[in-house]
């Protein structure tokens, strides 16, 4: 229960890991992201116009 220990936070620490002892970054309540990223237009194709004949 110490350095060698991965389920500790001593020994998250000491092999250089993360998990759920040790989270990697802390989020609070105003991190938290409600919208969802809008989604680009979508494209409009155009129809080629037809050849003319010569």
């Amino acid at each position: 229960m110490g350095k060698g220990d991965r389920r500790t936070r001593k020994g998250k620490i000491a092999i250089r890991s993360y998990g759920i002892k040790r989270p990697h970054a802390a989020k609070t309540a105003g991190e938290v992201k409600t919208a969802a990223p809008a989604k680009p237009a979508p494209r409009k194709t155009s129809v080629a116009a037809p050849k003319k004949k010569a």
